[in-house]
């Protein structure tokens, strides 16, 4: 008897808001591809208002998404290695899942 492994989009993970907003998701990519902390360089390469790289930024901190670390005047920011992970798990345990369609309309 073959056992069929479920897996529920668990909402209060905190997904959504993350991947929701195409600023959060550029300033993830940003922080990932320097494969280093970035402190200060958003505004000039994403060409968004400091304003609203501050917000997201606080979002994505507040979540547990990203770190942040003062150094002098700056703060600069990485990715917890931690949370992204689980959130790596996360979408694989999503993604794996067999997609089998009987009948479609």
């Amino acid at each position: 008897m073959q056992t069929t492994k479920h897996f529920c989009l668990n909402t209060s993970f905190g997904t959504d808001p993350v991947f929701g907003h195409p600023a959060r998701v550029a300033i993830l990519q940003y922080i990932i591809n320097q494969k280093s902390c970035i402190c200060n360089d958003l505004v000039d390469k994403l060409g968004l208002a400091q304003a609203t790289i501050s917000q997201h930024l606080k979002e994505l901190k507040y979540m547990g998404i990203i770190q942040g670390t003062i150094d002098g005047k700056s703060v600069c920011y990485c990715i917890e290695e931690k949370k992204w992970k689980e959130i790596q798990e996360y979408f694989n345990q999503f993604f794996e899942q067999e997609v089998k369609v009987n009948q479609c309309c």
